[in-house]
């Protein structure tokens, strides 16, 4: 049976770019750290700001702020590490965060919750009016505002500009969890002008433990990683540089020749026909903003049966698909984003796609999921 994967928002495949770049450098046979002064390490160097280049290229970010990391976990933990160290103090964060912002927000002190709508959507009156609580409850303004560009379960795209520009306004530190946006919608950093903006190679055909943290120029944090000196005294450790290259490849694949605009027009219109397909079965609602969206999530709600048994009827059927009902994660919760947007997160099927999504895993989904769902209805009686 051919298998059609449409879960890309968790990780994509590997971009036959990045592939090959990586296959090339490995290939040289060069072993070298690239903070040594020798011919060696000097290549290995050379190799490492290439890739350095290439992904800020992408994001319209200086190299220099740029700071690798493994992954876009570590670069959240390092985003939010780094900012609350310096100034211990409550951190600002909503539910629909993803949990490495949620879990790093509650480790570094009090949460003060910012609350969201009913379509997962951030509205800069309620950031403003966090801040206040803020300031009433503690006696200061938060160390940092966490606001992610985009959700990364149901795709509602968050007034990001609006909100980083009310935080530059009141002198409030802010960090912009860009992970499931970047390399899907154009992410301008310098235009955004946030503190700090985390993003994962992975979610967009880059290699997985691989990831960057991106310090606005001028701010100082102190390291989540300590040990070393390498990436400027930002980060320990001896970076992963066949990663980076692989991470830069991505980006130089998207960031040339309209790509990604190709990309992103590519995938909304098969993300609304999935969408339209869905909906021909009576009872299929669509969660999330269905305007200001990510082009490649489509969350849907089903009603009378449960995500567990149509997650397993659509493998059975060859499609890889996504559920925020604690069933599909290795949590033991229902989705805390759905939670807070009021929905049925155990009634819910996340659809996505990418880079290498064809019509034919259109078309599977298609003539599976009616089946799929009327069976699992018809047991019910």
């Amino acid at each position: 049976m051919a298998r059609h994967y449409l879960d890309h928002a968790s990780t994509t495949p590997l971009r036959p770019e990045a592939r090959a770049a990586m296959a090339a450098w490995d290939g040289t046979r060069i072993t070298a750290d690239p903070g040594r002064v020798h011919t060696e390490g000097r290549v290995v160097r050379a190799a490492l700001e290439e890739a350095r280049d290439q992904v800020a290229i992408l994001f319209n970010s200086r190299p220099r702020s740029l700071v690798f990391t493994s992954g876009g976990t570590e670069a959240i933990n390092a985003a939010v590490w780094g900012a609350t160290r310096l100034d211990p103090g409550p951190v600002a964060c909503s539910a629909v965060e993803h949990s490495a912002v949620r879990d790093a927000a509650a480790r570094a002190g009090a949460v003060v919750p910012i609350p969201v709508d009913g379509l997962g959507r951030i509205e800069v009156a309620a950031v403003e009016e966090a801040i206040g609580r803020c300031r009433s409850r503690f006696g200061r303004v938060p160390a940092l505002v966490n606001c992610q560009w985009a959700n990364h379960e149901v795709g509602t795209v968050q007034p990001v500009d609006e909100v980083v520009e009310l935080c530059r306004r009141l002198g409030v530190p802010i960090h912009v969890d860009a992970a499931a946006a970047a390399g899907h919608v154009a992410c301008d950093l310098d235009r955004l002008g946030a503190d700090l903006v985390s993003v994962s190679a992975h979610k967009f055909g880059g290699p997985a433990g691989t990831g960057a943290l991106i310090v606005r120029r001028g701010l100082r944090i102190d390291p989540f990683l300590v040990g070393g000196d390498q990436e400027r005294a930002r980060r320990a450790g001896l970076e992963n540089v066949t990663a980076a290259i692989g991470f830069g490849a991505a980006a130089a694949a998207l960031g040339t020749g309209g790509t990604l605009d190709q990309e992103s027009a590519a995938a909304l219109a098969q993300s609304d026909r999935l969408t339209r397909e869905a909906r021909r079965v009576d009872d299929v609602s669509v969660f999330g903003d269905p305007d200001r969206r990510l082009p490649h999530i489509v969350c849907l709600g089903i009603g009378g049966v449960e995500a567990e048994p149509v997650l397993l009827g659509l493998d059975q059927s060859g499609i890889a698909a996504h559920s925020g009902s604690s069933c599909s994660s290795e949590s033991l919760e229902p989705s805390p984003v759905l939670e807070a947007m009021g929905v049925d997160a155990e009634r819910s099927l996340r659809l996505s796609v990418g880079w290498s999504t064809t019509d034919a895993d259109v078309d599977a989904f298609a003539s599976a999921f009616a089946p799929v769902v009327a069976g699992l209805r018809a047991l019910r009686g």
